[in-house]
Parts: structure tokens; sequence; C-alpha cells
């Protein structure tokens, strides 16, 4: 089966298309044939590092994918051969990650994708869904507290304050002045200025401060000042810096430790398919031109994520 593969961190031949095998599923596993597979930040990452870590050179990234169940190994019962299905992979296995024909995931990682939603526009949702739900769980913000996000027109911040809002949490959220209405739609009920303002507009929107922070654009010490004394920040991409003063809590936010939690993914298609979060898609290519989408990726500015369909 063809996969997008890897081999170096610049040139026109750093990605191309391969061939590589796939295994049948075993018990508990679904093996999916994935029709469209979407390229996150974290695919840059490890496109411009070559893998890090242990993985080498040619491999495999993608973290989001949907297409339709191949097979299901014994005990998966929850999705059939044949389902529209949705799945987020981990793409630092040795099997590598969501950009191929054919990928073998466990079955918690797998759901079915509602009839409302297109393949292309369901494989944009799982990585980045679980990364906001995440993110609101680790801030643990009751009914009625007010969040501040950054990065509030990027695709995780969109999803993000939908979340948030169904949380039953007060949404401020930061935008250029050309994404400022687009942000709002997003359900936002302050949206403030980014950058160098953020601190101040925050604090005049919640006197004393938000009680929380979603982090999604890892500017960490620089929007500490926007939150109360004994607040939380949870930041997504982790935290490297010192410990914080004025009782300040911090939380890294990891979706590894959500890519099996199922009923998030069922409640992120439900939402997704009721249209309380907007799927955005940037661009579609053939895995022949995957280089083209994570260039376009990579050069930022996109409302969305492009796409890579088989």
């Amino acid at each position: 089966m063809r996969a997008v593969m890897i081999h170096k961190a610049d040139g026109a031949d750093a990605i191309t298309v391969g061939e590589r095998t796939v295994r049948r599923p075993g018990p508990g596993e679904v093996l999916l044939r994935v029709r469209a597979a979407a390229v996150n930040p974290a695919d840059i990452v490890m496109w411009r590092t070559l893998g890090g870590g242990s993985v080498r050179p040619p491999f495999t990234a993608g973290m989001d994918a949907a297409g339709v169940a191949e097979a299901v190994g014994p005990g998966v019962d929850h999705i059939a051969a044949g389902q529209r299905a949705m799945a987020v992979v981990f793409p630092r296995r040795p099997e590598g990650g969501a950009q191929a024909e054919l990928v073998v995931v466990p079955a918690a990682s797998v759901v079915p994708i509602p009839e409302a939603l297109d393949s292309v526009a369901a494989s944009t949702l799982p990585m980045n869904g679980l990364t906001a739900l995440e993110g609101l769980h680790a801030l643990g913000l009751p009914p009625g507290a007010t969040l501040a996000i950054t990065g509030g027109a990027g695709l995780l911040a969109s999803y993000a304050i939908p979340l948030a809002k169904q949380a039953g949490l007060r949404v401020i959220a930061d935008a250029a002045p050309h994404d400022a209405d687009l942000v709002a739609s997003f359900g936002a009920d302050v949206v403030v200025p980014r950058g160098d303002g953020f601190n101040q507009a925050v604090r005049q929107a919640a006197p004393g401060g938000a009680d929380g922070l979603l982090d999604t654009a890892a500017l960490t010490e620089a929007v500490v000042p926007a939150i109360r004394d004994r607040g939380v920040i949870a930041v997504v991409r982790g935290w490297n810096g010192p410990g914080l003063e004025r009782g300040i809590q911090v939380s890294r936010v990891s979706v590894g430790n959500a890519l099996q939690n199922t009923d998030w993914l069922r409640q992120l298609a439900d939402h997704a398919a009721a249209g309380r979060i907007r799927l955005r898609v940037a661009g579609v290519h053939a895995p022949e031109a995957a280089l083209e989408g994570y260039l376009r990726m990579e050069a930022g500015g996109l409302r969305g994520r492009t796409v890579i369909a088989f």
C-alpha cells in the first residue's frame, strides 16, 4: 500500500510516496483504509527534525485519519468492517503514522463518522479535538469561570472555544484585527487583540484576571499576567520555564493522555455533526503532492489544515 514517506529535512525529494506493508488487525484493533489524513504542526516538527529520538527516516507521519474500517480484530464491537470511521494515530510507533492508505490502530482510538460529515473534513478533527478537551480537563475550571485562550484564530482554539462554552465557561480569546469576527463566530464572549496588549485587555474584560488560560500559541511567560492569583495555565507543547509566583499553577497539555479516549472522540464527532464545532480544510493534496501540503502548513496563516487525500 502507498504511504507518504519522509526521507530528509529539505529538498524537492524530502517527502515522497513509497510502498509499505500492513498487517492484519489483532485483538482490540482496527485496520482503517484511509481516505484523508490531515497535516498538523506536529508533522512539520517530525519532518524538520527527522523524527527526533528513535524515529529514523524514512518514516510516515500523521496523527489524524478518516476513511473506512477495512477489518476489525477480535473483541471490537463499536465499529464494523465497511463502516466509515475516523481515528487518532500515534506516529512515533514502528508502523508510523496516519498518512498511509492502510493503518492499524487501537479500536479505542477509532469512532464512526456521522453521516453529516465527509471524510476530508473529519480528518481534521481527532487530534486537535482531543487536545482541546485535554486542555480543558487540565484546567479543571467550574461552570461560570472565565477562560482566556491564545491563538484564537487557529484550528485548536477554534475547537477549544465552543467546547469551553459547552462546559459553561466564559471565554476571552485573542485575534488579529482581520480575524476578530472569525474568532467571535467560534463562540468567544470577548475578543481581545493579540500581542502586547493581550494581558491588559484580558484584565479589562475580567477584573483581577482570568481564572484560567489555555495557551494554544505557546506564549508561556508572556501571558501569565493575564491570569488571576491562584489561577491556572495549561500550555500546549509543554512548559520549560520556572515555577510561577502568585500561586499560579501550570499544567502541560499532552494529547498522548487522550489517544484512546473513545468517549471523547464520540463527543467530538457528535459536536461536529451538530455544527457546534466547525471543521476547516485549508486545502486537499494528493499523496504525490504531500510536500506542498507540508510547506503550506509550515508557512502558517492557514485557517484550517491541509489534508492528504488517498
